[in-house]
């Protein structure tokens, strides 16, 4: 079972591993589109996880596997704790969920803070508190997508509990590459795509992984690529992060719908897409910006098949 499933990264990664889910769910209409276009045998529920019933759904009890990539939990800037807001409650609803499911197996994916930072310490004191009083062992770590083979410097904060019987043969993924993928190799194919003369050059100055990609709130206006200083590394690989184009450059480098007058070159949402390393064939559902969030909120796949994959090896034996 996944929740909060968005755009199906993580859930993509998972079924790369092997597991097949007998329920997802999401809040958001867009986001329960794009799932249910890409895999149409999915059980795609649409509502928001706190008002969940797992009575009303009772394959989802004992699954294998309950997996979430949760929307981000926020801590204060200017003091140790952690916001309240819906994002931890939907991190505390998923605990809860577990007494009710008694997965094998539990999954969250969230920020590097929840597994390490004195300002999540409560937090994990309440998940901890839970698990063991459902008999499970359980393991924090930090990933980093770049180790996956995602051209992207991405940190996940991971949390992995099993039941106790499973728990000790658990082992945290390994890296799956001898040497990161570049922003530029990544992307060399789609920005050649129309013939522009320049993408040779283009791709050895964006020679490096490319920066975290942030989703972005509802709350505020279009899809960018992140804040001041991850603008600043964009700009290093000459790329505009202040937003995305409708093309990828023509012969001449033009970008049609770019009226900024940079020099800098604009993603399109699928290049953000090939940056998530998202199959090219996976397609999102809704307008620009709503397909971009769903892209900068995801788990990369490769991220959630290594998960997967750890996982099922500690169920198998």
């Amino acid at each position: 079972m996944d929740v909060c499933s968005g755009g199906g990264g993580l859930a993509l990664g998972l079924e790369q591993a092997g597991f097949q889910p007998v329920l997802l769910l999401d809040e958001k209409q867009v986001a329960c589109e794009t799932l249910r276009t890409n895999r149409p045998a999915w059980n795609v529920l649409q509502t928001d996880l706190q008002d969940f019933n797992p009575v009303d759904h009772q394959q989802t009890y004992d699954v294998d596997l309950l997996s979430a990539g949760l929307p981000r939990v926020k801590s204060s800037a200017t003091a140790k704790r952690v916001e309240t807001g819906a994002e931890l409650r939907l991190l505390e609803a998923t605990v809860y969920l577990a007494h009710a499911v008694q997965p094998r197996a539990l999954l969250i994916e969230n920020v590097p803070g929840l597994v390490d930072s004195e300002a999540f310490d409560e937090v994990r004191s309440f998940i901890q508190g839970e698990l063991e009083h459902l008999g499970y062992g359980f393991s924090w770590f930090i990933l980093n997508a770049q180790d996956f083979g995602v051209p992207q410097d991405r940190k996940q904060g991971v949390l992995v509990a099993l039941k106790k019987q499973y728990f000790g043969r658990f082992q945290p993924p390994t890296s799956t590459v001898t040497r990161y993928t570049t922003a530029g190799e990544a992307l060399h194919p789609s920005m050649s795509a129309r013939g522009w003369t320049g993408t040779d050059d283009w791709a050895k100055q964006a020679d490096q992984v490319a920066p975290t990609l942030v989703g972005g709130s509802d709350k505020r206006g279009g899809a960018d690529l992140g804040l001041t200083g991850s603008k600043r590394a964009w700009a290093r690989m000459g790329i505009n992060g202040g937003a995305l184009a409708d093309e990828v450059p023509g012969p001449d480098g033009e970008q049609e719908s770019d009226n900024s007058g940079s020099s800098l070159k604009k993603l399109t949402v699928d290049q953000a897409a090939v940056l998530q390393a998202f199959p090219t064939d996976w397609i999102f559902a809704g307008k620009k910006t709503a397909r971009y969030r769903q892209i900068g909120h995801a788990s990369p796949p490769p991220v959630g098949k290594a998960l997967g994959t750890s996982i099922a090896d500690a169920l198998q034996g």
